[in-house]
């Protein structure tokens, strides 16, 4: 008696695929369909994440430094009073620099920087940073928008939840319109769930920082992000 294999293959916009459960099948062996849902969800980005420093230049190495942590301390200070969130000191250097001098370099002076990162909530943001310029600090290295811990949880829970009824939908609209039933869930995989990456924001101002000299306070707005989840069902029919 010949044993005839056969593979039936079906492809729709989500990678549904309509298979045998394995090249060696019999007709008692379960017959298993695998298809991908995806699930998407919006959350806004209540929070922002904050790089900000000082940088001083001057002749003596010693001295640069010094007025750079003196500066840092300040800023530090006004940071914890405001109580902003994950703060953490991100950088601190000190770089010689050189001019030319009759085809030879011969160091001019010195730059130190010392940088911080924190996270603050996007309706205080603006004035935060403002306070830091006031209380010593430079350069504003880079602002980005990013949504709460528990927001992403809950929005990861969610999208996966999401894909799961996309699965659900697309092998039940396959199997019906061959005429064939599901029988049970053999098998669930998800495939990705990653948090969202911090929106940048364009942050810069003309000239020195002084954000006495400044019109209107900075503001930062934080929009939304998505995140995105997959997930593998295995169902038997």
């Amino acid at each position: 008696m010949t044993l005839v294999r056969s593979c039936l293959r079906l492809t729709l916009p989500a990678l549904l695929t309509l298979g045998l459960s394995s090249p060696g099948w019999t007709a008692e062996q379960q017959r298993v369909l695998s298809v991908t849902g995806r699930g998407t969800t919006s959350i806004a980005a209540t929070l922002a994440q904050v790089s900000l420093g000082v940088e001083v230049t001057g002749k003596n190495s010693t001295t640069v430094q010094k007025e750079a942590a003196n500066r840092a301390a300040r800023v530090l200070q006004l940071l914890r009073l405001r109580k902003v969130d994950k703060l953490q000191t991100s950088a601190v250097t000190l770089t010689p620099n050189y001019v030319n001098e009759n085809n030879r370099q011969r160091i001019a002076g010195y730059t130190a920087t010392n940088s911080v990162t924190f996270r603050t909530p996007t309706t205080e943001a603006g004035v935060t940073i403002d306070a830091a310029v006031n209380a010593g600090a430079t350069r504003v290295d880079s602002v980005s928008s990013v949504p709460e811990d528990a927001a992403i949880e809950s929005a990861q829970s969610q999208a996966i939840q999401l894909a799961t009824k996309d699965a659900q939908r697309q092998a039940l609209a396959a199997l019906s319109s061959l005429g064939l039933q599901q029988k049970a869930i053999v098998g669930i995989q998800i495939n990705d769930a990653a948090r969202p990456a911090p929106i940048p924001v364009a942050f810069g101002r003309n000239g020195s920082f002084d954000a006495a000299k400044t019109v209107a306070p900075t503001q930062i707005v934080g929009g939304e992000q998505e995140v995105q989840a997959n997930v593998t069902l295995q169902i038997s029919y």
